[in-house]
């Protein structure tokens, strides 16, 4: 079975960035499109970003995409997540998950999942 780890999570100060990243083990996930989603407490899961297996396709929420840029490094089993200008609302636990189908809509991605890093933005 595979699993995902994020790290990179932490406190930062409203205006900072943070670059979350995803490893993945045990099994090749360079097949597989990976997505971005957070959980603040209270709210329901919200995606952020996914690219395709190849890293040549990307997309992101309408509220996010001028903040994020998804990437993926395949040769290492790694997804990114560079996250900039944060806000206090970005508070949440950020997780990362792998689905084969990159067009799937992201409510029903089922794959893989990580278990989250926790990202906390102060004022």
């Amino acid at each position: 079975q595979g699993q995902l780890v994020e790290s990179g999570g932490g406190l930062v100060q409203a205006g900072g960035s943070l670059r979350l990243s995803c490893v993945g083990s045990g099994r090749t996930f360079s097949n597989y499109a990976m997505g971005w989603f957070r959980q603040a407490p209270g709210k329901e899961r919200e995606f952020l970003a996914a690219i395709s297996w190849s890293g040549t396709s990307s997309r992101y929420a309408d509220s996010m995409k001028a903040r994020l840029t998804i990437s993926r490094d395949n040769a290492v089993n790694t997804g990114y997540l560079q996250m900039n200008s944060l806000k206090v609302e970005d508070t949440a636990v950020y997780y990362c998950a792998a689905e084969r189908d990159y067009l799937k809509a992201p409510k029903t991605w089922d794959g893989f999942w990580g278990r989250g890093t926790q990202v906390t933005v102060s004022s």
